[in-house]
């Protein structure tokens, strides 16, 4: 089975929501490298947080996607 990375978008309150959040990602470093490139449109959309999983089970996060947090 290969690994799965995906962002899981989470509102103010900490909840899950659909911010259309790219793709399945087949490792960490291409999952990071989106969220590098997507963080501010992510925010733009109400977006205020994002968690990192593999495979179903978190990475790391929730982060925050405030300016210099």
């Amino acid at each position: 089975m290969s690994d799965a990375y995906t962002w899981v978008c989470l509102d103010d309150g900490g909840r899950a929501v659909d911010a259309d959040a790219g793709s399945t990602f087949p490792n960490q470093v291409e999952a990071e490298a989106w969220l590098g490139e997507s963080w501010e449109q992510l925010a733009d959309r109400g977006v205020a947080a994002v968690t990192l999983q593999c495979n179903g089970v978190d990475v790391y996060g929730p982060m925050s996607l405030a300016p210099g947090s």
